[in-house]
């Protein structure tokens, strides 16, 4: 994983789903090529594989529940992420929270694998503890905000200011992005001059009318860097 970093987030929206999803995908691509920028994508779990296989790209599974092949109806190994291309994982995001045991276990199992880790936390307290944990990066993103187009770093800068703060304080080799309300190149702007190495974004780009084009103006604030 590469900083600082652009994070796009598919969710299970529709307009992300099936074709559009590497559809989506390579419209990052095309950008992360012409600015130099890092991007990752984090498809659903139908698409991981064949997104995997299809870019040039980081990609991450949205998460996953168990570490190994085995009897696992319906869950997600991280075994299987690492089989099928992906090169990393998203764990504990506000709409699939773990247990502080499970998360760390998943966390020493991706590390095994050798997969970028990126663990979500709602506030700086939390992110400090995740931190603990070692994951490549923590994203700090207030649930409240998720999916709103209230950015973070703009209703919420001291969130990101105080986790910054204490996260570089005792874990300086763990990342700080940011994440939920993402919607403009000026609310990432915002995020990297508050400390942040990158973003976490979702709706902003799966559900536009123009992907491309909204990943060039979220990604251009990335390329600049920090002021």
């Amino acid at each position: 994983m590469d900083f600082p970093i652009l994070i796009i987030n598919f969710k299970t929206y529709r307009e992300a789903t099936g074709r559009r999803a590497i559809e989506l995908a390579k419209a990052a691509e095309r950008v992360a090529r012409e600015l130099g920028v890092a991007i990752a994508v984090a498809p659903s779990h139908l698409e991981l594989a064949q997104v995997a296989q299809s870019v040039d790209l980081p990609v991450y599974a949205q998460g996953a529940s168990v570490e190994n092949f085995g009897a696992y109806t319906s869950h997600i190994p991280l075994e299987a992420v690492k089989e099928v291309g992906a090169g990393g994982v998203i764990l504990n995001h506000s709409e699939a929270p773990l247990a502080l045991n499970q998360l760390a276990k998943l966390l020493e199992k991706a590390h095994s694998l050798n997969l970028d880790t990126v663990v979500c936390a709602p506030d700086p307290q939390t992110s400090l503890a995740a931190a603990a944990l070692a994951p490549r990066a923590v994203a700090v993103e207030p649930p409240e905000l998720i999916g709103t187009g209230r950015a973070v770093s703009k209703y919420k800068p001291e969130a990101i200011v105080k986790t910054v703060e204490l996260v570089k304080s005792y874990f300086p080799h763990v990342a700080v992005i940011t994440g939920a309300g993402i919607e403009s190149g000026d609310d990432v702007e915002a995020a990297i001059k508050l400390g942040t190495r990158g973003v976490l974004v979702a709706s902003a780009v799966a559900k536009s009318r123009d992907p491309y084009g909204k990943i060039l103006e979220l990604a251009k604030p990335i390329a600049a860097g920090p002021p």
